[in-house]
Parts: structure tokens; C-alpha cells; sequence
């Protein structure tokens, strides 16, 4: 309802405290974000801790048309009530009914700390694990939850942080999951084995007989052979028989393209450019925050780092990174413009999402393995594999095996450094 006519015009005071006239557009034509969580508020302290976030929008507009949801609505009132605790676990709750209307209010309160860092795709990896083994038969279900939580789970634990996502890990370990699974299923229903009871002649007939996929196997063999739980099995690294990659004229006319072209918006291009530029793979692309890249204040030249030393940006990428730097999407909505992400997402704090950039880019035709590949040649073409690896933040093990097989002559610099 708008205010009546002589009525003072802005929003009115929130739950606690005063208003926020972030919450009243200039224009003054959408109400304010007076959001039904603090109707009847049983912890008015944490009801206006609510509305401070929503307010936070730089586009208020953009939350007043979220909250005409009935799903949204009976959430924040669930909120506002204490029948649905201001936690992870109330949240985790809620999800099972509004899943999407949950997470984003979890990744708002999150980034504006009202709720603790908790990864969210650590979160849904451990739901994911409960959900893959619920209907497999005893025979299989419990070496994959041993293999899911003992293994993956324990590790990826171990290694996320804030400023590290969980995302990479949980992908790559949902792959070697849902192969194992099928490797298992298989090896049950046809020879009535299990994980302990297989044999060699098992792994080497399943791999023989299907995609390439398959040997996505190789870690769980590993783990329940240095477990303890099948001593007869062995499985070797896989190497592809291909390796793709595109000429340096592709290359050079897509880098054309990004720069100048109107292919695609701004931010796809910044990308597509790290990709084909500084062999940046688009998983780290993602991930990449403002701070990596600096000015210097007296000649505005600019640098970016990937590794253990920052690289320069040449022009005319320089140009068009300043752009996409003073009008980065996805700041008006909730994340406010401190976001530390290069590429900041729809969800409040996060980066977006990597396969989302991938799918953009590979619309336009361009080969994002094949790209990278060759990106990392040409850098090999000119500099020793260890100046390349620490520029764009390789290890020197990955540098030296692409210059092996690109055939170039800095694969044999380890052998020069080494000699007495």
C-alpha cells in the first residue's frame, strides 16, 4: 500500500531501527522493501537483520518482484515466526520444499554474515551421496558410501575454504561416484561379485567394453586396494590417444573476435580472453577475484596473477577489462558492490558458475580444450616450461608434459639446468 497523500514518502522503519533509504527507489513509483518477515516477528532483532539484507539491494525492484512469490513469502514469514530456525539446518529443512527460494536466501545471509561460510556445493554434495546410494542393493551401496565419504568427502573437507570453492572436487568426485556405481552394479547382477571378490580379468573386461568414461574407476580401485579390501586389483593411469587443439590463425581470429566483435556480452568476452590468451582453464577463470588484477597509478599499465608472479595485460584486453571492471553484473541485487569476484553470480557472494561461462563460449563455436591447448604451446614456444608454469599457474609437471607434446625443444631445458 503506498503512503496517503501528504504522508512522508520513504520507507518505513524496520523492525529495531530506522529505515534504509537504500530500500526507497529515486523514481519513488515501487513501494519500499517492507517484506512480510516482520509482521509478527517473534525475534524482532533478527527480522530487521533480514530486511537490512533485502534492503542492501542496489535494484530494490528486483527484490519486490522475488517476494510476490507465495513460496518466498511463506519462507521469510516461516523466518520471521521461529518455526524456521535462522540456521544451516533450517535451511537444509526448508530446501526440501523450496529448494531454490532457500539456497539464495542462504547465499544472501551468507554473504552479509548473518549465517557462517558453509560451501554450497560441499552442502549439496553430502545430500547428493545420501540420495545415489538410498536404492542400491547392500552389495553396492555400502563400498560406495565407504569410497563417497571415507575417501571424497574427507578430502574435499580437508581442502575448502572460502577463498578455495568445493566446486571442481565435487564434480570430478561425482563422476568417479556414478562410474563406480555402475562398475559395481554391473559386477553384481552379472557375476555376483563384489568390490572384495572382484578380479583383475572384472576391471579389464568392463573398461574393454565401454565408453572411455569408465575409467573414471581408477580411484576407487586404488582406494579399496590400499584399504585393504582387495589386494588382487591394479589399474594404470589412462592416457588419451588424442589431444585436441586448434591453429594459432583460429586462435588469433577468435581473440579478434572477443575484442571487437559483438558476439557476446562483455563479461563472456573477459573470459573467452583469459582462456585463449593466458591458457586459463575456465574452472579457475570462474574463481578469479578483482584483486588479481592491479594498476600501476602512474603509467596505468596492468597487471593479473594467476601464479606466483603477476602477469602483464597488453592492450587492447587492458581496455576492455577496465570496462567490465566499473560495471560488473549481478551487483545490484541483493550482493551489493563489494563482491570480491571478477565475475560475480546471481547468488549473493558467489562467482558464477564455470559451466555456465563454458556452455556461452562453446555457442560460439570455439573449442575451449583445444583453445587452452594451444594457448599454452604458443607460451611454450618462447619461454622454458618453469617461467610459463609460474606465470599462468601451472605446475612445472603439467608445463613440461604440454611441451612434450607439442614436441618443443623447451622439454629437454630440465636436462640443461640439471647437467653439472
Amino acid at each position: 500500500m503506498m503512503p496517503a497523500q501528504g504522508a512522508q514518502r520513504g520507507p518505513p522503519a524496520a523492525a529495531g531501527g530506522p529505515g534504509n533509504s537504500r530500500c526507497w527507489p529515486q523514481s519513488g513509483q515501487v513501494p519500499w522493501v517492507r517484506v512480510a518477515v516482520v509482521k509478527h516477528p517473534v525475534d524482532p532483532d533478527t527480522a530487521g537483520k533480514i530486511v537490512e539484507a533485502l534492503c542492501k539491494a542496489d535494484r530494490p525492484e528486483s527484490i519486490i518482484t522475488w517476494k510476490r512469490s507465495l513460496i518466498v513469502q511463506a519462507l521469510l514469514g516461516s523466518l520471521s515466526s521461529g518455526e524456521t530456525p535462522l540456521t544451516h539446518e533450517g535451511l537444509d529443512a526448508a530446501a526440501k520444499s523450496a529448494s531454490r527460494e532457500a539456497n539464495h536466501l542462504r547465499a544472501l545471509f551468507i554473504h552479509h554474515g548473518l549465517l557462517p561460510y558453509q560451501d554450497p556445493y560441499l552442502a549439496r554434495f553430502e545430500t547428493w551421496i545420501d540420495d545415489k546410494v538410498r536404492h542400491l542393493p547392500e552389495e553396492v551401496a555400502k563400498p560406495v558410501a565407504q569410497f563417497a565419504t571415507w575417501h571424497h568427502l574427507r578430502r574435499i573437507r580437508s581442502i575448502t575454504t572460502p577463498e578455495k570453492s568445493a566446486q571442481a572436487p565435487v564434480h570430478s568426485a561425482k563422476q568417479e561416484i556414478t562410474e563406480t556405481v555402475k562398475f559395481l552394479d554391473w559386477l553384481w547382477e552379472t557375476h555376483q561379485r563384489t568390490a572384495a571378490s572382484c578380479t583383475q580379468q572384472d576391471i579389464e573386461t568392463w573398461l574393454a567394453t565401454g565408453p572411455t568414461t569408465r575409467k573414471a574407476i581408477r580411484t576407487f580401485i586404488v582406494f579399496i586396494k590400499n584399504t585393504g579390501k582387495n589386494h588382487r586389483v591394479d589399474m594404470g593411469h589412462y592416457a588419451a590417444k588424442t589431444r585436441p587443439a586448434i591453429t594459432q590463425d583460429q586462435r588469433v581470429a577468435w581473440l579478434r573476435e572477443l575484442l571487437t566483435g559483438t558476439s557476446e556480452s562483455l563479461p563472456y568476452r573477459v573470459a573467452g580472453i583469459l582462456l585463449l590468451l593466458y591458457a586459463q582453464p575456465l574452472v579457475r577463470v570462474a574463481k578469479l577475484r578483482t584483486d588479481a588484477i592491479e594498476t600501476n597509478e602512474s603509467t596505468g599499465n596492468m597487471r593479473i596473477t594467476f601464479g606466483p608472479h603477476p602477469v602483464p595485460i597488453p592492450e587492447p584486453f587492458a581496455d576492455l577489462l577496465r570496462e567490465h571492471l566499473a560495471g560488473r553484473p549481478n551487483l545490484r541485487t541483493g550482493s551489493d558492490a563489494q563482491s570480491p569476484w571478477l565475475f560475480p553470480g546471481t547468488r549473493a557472494g558467489q562467482p558464477l558458475h564455470p559451466n555456465g561461462i563454458m556452455d556461452r563460449l562453446r555457442s560460439l563455436g570455439i573449442d575451449l580444450r583445444g583453445a587452452r591447448n594451444t594457448a599454452l604451446d604458443e607460451h611454450l614456444l618462447v619461454s622454458p616450461p618453469p617461467l610459463v608454469a609460474d606465470a599462468l599457474g601451472y605446475s612445472h609437471q603439467v608445463a613440461f608434459l604440454h611441451a612434450d607434446a607439442a614436441g618443443d625443444a623447451w622439454s629437454r631445458y630440465v636436462n640443461l639446468r640439471t647437467r653439472p
